[in-house]
């Protein structure tokens, strides 16, 4: 059975956040956003980590089409059989960790006409809102997503064009896709924690 992943990233920021609780309860609350911007580092290395992969993804990809493509046409090169099913999959992989990265920049498509009508709060309060509901589908994609990989029909299937290679890894795209959404949402959900407190305290001084 496939044991559920502890990233490191996760950990450390568990343990950063109990060491925040006793700055919480002296309510220096923006002390505890100073240690976990600590962290930051590592969300950075994450990200460059997982765009090196998604690049190499779409070269992969790009390079397996010309090659099938060329062995349609030109005699001497043979068209590979098993083109068709690992472009599929390596799109997949790309597509979700690009989607993952796209959290961290916030460049997924979203409503603000109204922003401009609404309390600078209550805009907070929204993203928060829209946090928490992607971390949890993040969540549902990590638990179900494995459950699914390590079901008879994945374990068992096989590519139709490479028997030796499992169906798990054509499924294994959507528990990664909720890992890498957890993570980069985590930082997400700081953020805005964070300009509840540190921007205001910021006004407050500049006054």
């Amino acid at each position: 059975m496939w044991v559920f992943p502890h990233p490191p990233l996760l950990l450390e920021l568990t343990v950063l956040v109990l060491k925040g609780v006793s700055v919480l309860s002296a309510g220096n609350v923006p002390a505890l956003f100073r240690r976990l911007e600590k962290i930051k580092p590592l969300y950075d290395w994450t990200y460059k980590i997982l765009m090196f992969i998604c690049k190499i993804l779409l070269i992969g990809d790009i390079l397996i089409t010309c090659w099938s493509v060329a062995g349609r046409y030109i005699p001497f090169i043979n068209d590979p059989h098993w083109s068709e099913e690992i472009i599929l999959t390596l799109m997949v992989y790309m597509t979700v960790l690009s989607a993952s990265l796209s959290i961290r920049r916030a460049a997924h498509i979203r409503m603000t006409a109204f922003d401009k009508y609404l309390p600078k709060n209550a805009i907070k309060v929204l993203d928060l809102i829209a946090d928490f509901a992607v971390l949890a589908l993040g969540v549902f994609l990590v638990i179900y997503g494995f459950r699914f990989c390590n079901s008879p029909l994945s374990l068992r299937g096989k590519y139709a064009s490479l028997p030796g290679l499992s169906k798990f890894w054509q499924y294994l795209p959507v528990p990664v896709a909720g890992i890498s959404m957890i993570i980069f949402e985590l930082e997400q959900i700081f953020q805005h924690l964070e300009s509840f407190w540190v921007k205001d305290q910021t006004e407050k001084e500049a006054k």
